[in-house]
């Protein structure tokens, strides 16, 4: 039967697995990937890392085992999307990638909204996280490299031209430029609202789709791949929610990884203010990432050791949480990066509320999830009151998926059972999933996570802790109300320069 070949391509990290058609994984390797640190709204890295990153797991994945990477039937990958890669016409990357973090668009938002039609769907939409403010930004502060443009990629569809020369992507991952091309009540669409070339937008087609073949030539164990189909595939939380099983009407979905991504799947479509409503093929996502998750905790436990963070974070975390609280809560709101769905806010600002003389290290990590948890609750209850249908469960992946402190705190904080399958890999999983519905294997992706993905354990909320939860949850809102003003202040004062070098 053979196996496929996949990577997940994350925020922090490069994943990749060979896995046949029962969801085994034969071979994995993962490699930490350089991560932008965001200075002043500014978050670039260069794209060609991300292909290097590929090739050397491809290798290693030969490494470890030559007579299953000798039985590859395909490939297929996914990524982290709100990043944008710049191709040109001769397709050369024209500069570096402009990833999720960036807020620089915010700059000059208030002139791009300026050229929106009001009854344009999309432009309610539009912020500085959109890839649309990002082209116009381009387009004032990069004039000679914007009439360079051809194509806009997202990462994993960048891999997808390195391997076969094909600039193509699919409907979810481009889909908010896929809704600004689409003409409003008007006729127009946003691209020639704003004056953009629409020809940016690369050829769109299904996940499943085969979009070419691994070229000859590339060298190394990729020489061996010459050939084989490549599947379009999609971003990584489509791919992640796949292999969690949950692509169902009536669940909901929980990647907790670099950072927080929720929603909920419905076979209507709905909208909710600040959730992303994106057609996953006949279903229907409603939530959207975050900007901070996991991150938040590795920043905690660097800021407590004063050493730079952690890759293994969920041991310390675990050995944190040993210890006893203070039977006193502490407030935390997790915005250390601003915030995505549903407040689309640059310059929110993360805060510790109610310390006392009495809190330490594990007050401020038990904090720190509960504040992301109750931060999951506001997308459930948006998009529960929108669809108009409370969720039976949420499945839950990514890495802190793994801690069990974390998953009883979702379980009790949302009032919902929370799951978590078998495998941490649920990107791979997914991405596997997908090749094999595309090589045939199975008729649908439905019966393809019926097939491959398996239940590991179930969380079910406390009564007790629920009624708790409930009353720390308003003040939790009440914080974050109150604070929203201080946030936007503060975001806009800079130190004198003698404050670098001390009073």
């Amino acid at each position: 039967m053979g196996v496929v070949l996949v990577c997940d391509l994350g925020g922090s990290s490069l994943r990749s697995a060979l896995i046949d058609a029962t969801g085994q994984i034969l071979a994995q390797h993962r490699i930490h990937c350089v991560v932008p640190s965001p200075q002043s709204g500014f978050s670039e890295i260069d794209p060609q890392l991300w292909w290097q990153d590929v090739v050397h797991c491809i290798e290693a994945l030969h490494a470890q085992d030559s007579s299953a990477f000798a039985s590859v039937q395909g490939l297929a990958f996914c990524g982290f999307t709100r990043t944008q890669v710049f191709i040109g016409h001769d397709g050369s990357v024209l500069r570096p990638a402009i990833t999720w973090q960036d807020t620089r668009a915010d700059q000059s938002i208030a002139d791009l909204q300026a050229l929106l039609p009001i009854q344009h769907p999309e432009t309610g939409q539009i912020n500085a996280f959109h890839p649309l403010a990002r082209l116009h930004w381009i387009r004032q502060n990069e004039t000679a490299l914007f009439g360079r443009l051809s194509t806009v990629l997202d990462p994993k569809d960048f891999i997808a031209f390195r391997l076969t020369g094909s600039r193509k992507s699919d409907p979810i991952s481009m889909a908010r430029l896929y809704a600004a091309s689409k003409p409003g009540e008007d006729g127009r669409t946003l691209f020639e609202a704003t004056d953009l070339p629409d020809q940016i937008l690369p050829e769109l087609a299904s996940p499943l789709a085969r979009i070419g073949c691994v070229q000859s030539g590339l060298g190394g164990a990729l020489e061996r791949l010459a050939g084989k189909p490549v599947f379009n595939g999609c971003n990584d939380t489509w791919a992640a929610v796949l292999g969690l099983g949950a692509m169902r009407s009536g669940m909901a979905y929980n990647i907790s990884g670099t950072t927080e991504v929720f929603g909920v799947l419905h076979e209507d479509k709905a909208t909710a203010e600040g959730l992303l409503s994106v057609d996953w093929g006949g279903l229907h996502q409603l939530g959207g990432p975050g900007q901070n998750g996991a991150d938040t905790i590795s920043w905690l436990l660097a800021l407590m050791d004063g050493h730079e963070q952690k890759h293994d974070v969920g041991a310390a975390l675990s050995q944190l949480l040993e210890n006893p609280r203070d039977p006193q809560p502490l407030l935390f709101l997790p915005y250390l990066n601003g915030e995505r769905v549903p407040y689309w806010d640059p310059a929110l600002r993360g805060a510790f509320v109610g310390l006392n003389r009495r809190h330490g290290a594990v007050d401020m990590a038990y904090a720190v999830l509960e504040g992301t948890a109750f931060y999951n609750r506001i997308i459930l209850e948006r998009a529960e009151a929108a669809t108009g249908v409370a969720v039976h469960e949420i499945r839950f992946g990514g890495g802190a998926a793994a801690n069990p402190v974390w998953r009883q705190l979702k379980a009790d904080i949302c009032g919902r059972p929370v799951s978590v399958v078998q495998t941490q890999e649920t990107g791979l999983l997914g991405c596997a999933a997908l090749a094999w519905t595309g090589l045939g294997q199975f008729p649908s992706l439905d019966a393809a996570q019926q097939a491959m993905v398996k239940t590991l354990s179930r969380s079910e909320p406390d009564p007790e802790r629920g009624i708790f939860y409930d009353a720390l949850y308003d003040q939790f809102r009440r914080a974050e109300e109150a604070l929203s003003p201080l946030s936007a202040a503060l975001s806009k004062m800079t130190l004198m320069p003698s404050h670098s070098r001390g009073i």
